[in-house]
């Protein structure tokens, strides 16, 4: 039994998929879940309390909390997860870096701390998982990928080698991206897009070759603030 005792930050559908995860690896203990919604208060996410909003934070940490998730996925906007990491590393909690029994991930990658890796998602040698990141189920992360912190891989996206995703990006579900591609910091690529050229900073980009639509609406730079979670 793990003698780390976990809060998860966000109740929405992605905490189901991480619960699971955690569960499956045994990583933590699960104390509960604090989500901002009043009206989930009360309920669950399987078997787990939500116990109430992140104000609670101090007493959560006060009953032994030592560690934290984030449970919330994301569309596009990485910003709300930024958010939740550095609230909990703001609190002296350690980001729990997850990895399901059914990910793979090869011993010759670096995977940050608090990121996490579904089931069935791949993470092969030399690639550099940032903190904070999701590899959603079934994504493929090749060789030599860098993905930088906060950065979502949604589910059954497809990097080639050597593909660098920066700060906060979001790929797509389905979506594939040719070697040797940079996607820019806050960049979102749209789902089952197909990537061949670099796609610029809070840039928003889909289609089959992805074409850019418009710039992201929030700009804020995902590159700087809080987070200082250690990487393994």
């Amino acid at each position: 039994m793990s003698n780390l005792v976990c809060v998860i930050l966000g109740g929405g559908g992605h905490a189901q998929v991480l619960i699971d995860s955690i569960q499956a690896q045994d990583a933590a203990v699960i104390y509960g879940v604090l989500d901002r919604d009043s009206s989930l208060w009360g309920k669950e996410v399987l078997g787990v309390p939500i116990v109430g909003d992140d104000l609670l934070l101090p007493e959560v940490v006060s009953r032994g909390v030592n560690c934290f998730a984030v449970g919330m996925g994301s569309t596009g906007d990485n910003h709300a997860r930024k958010r939740l990491f550095d609230l909990g590393v703001a609190y002296h909690l350690a980001p729990l870096t997850v990895i399901h029994p059914r990910a793979v991930c090869s011993k010759w990658a670096r995977v940050g701390a608090g990121s996490q890796l579904m089931p069935g998602s791949i993470v092969n040698a030399g690639a550099t998982v940032g903190m904070n990141v999701i590899v959603n189920t079934g994504a493929i992360v090749e060789h030599d990928c860098v993905l930088r912190d906060h950065v979502h891989v949604a589910t059954g996206a497809r990097l080639a080698s050597t593909v660098e995703v920066g700060p906060g990006a979001h790929v797509g579900a389905g979506a594939v991206v040719k070697q040797c591609i940079v996607i820019g910091e806050g960049a979102v690529v749209g789902a089952g897009a197909v990537v061949v050229e670099d796609v610029s900073a809070f840039t928003v980009v889909a289609g089959v070759p992805a074409r850019r639509l418009r710039e992201v609406e929030t700009q804020s730079l995902f590159s700087c603030g809080n987070s200082e979670g250690s990487r393994s």
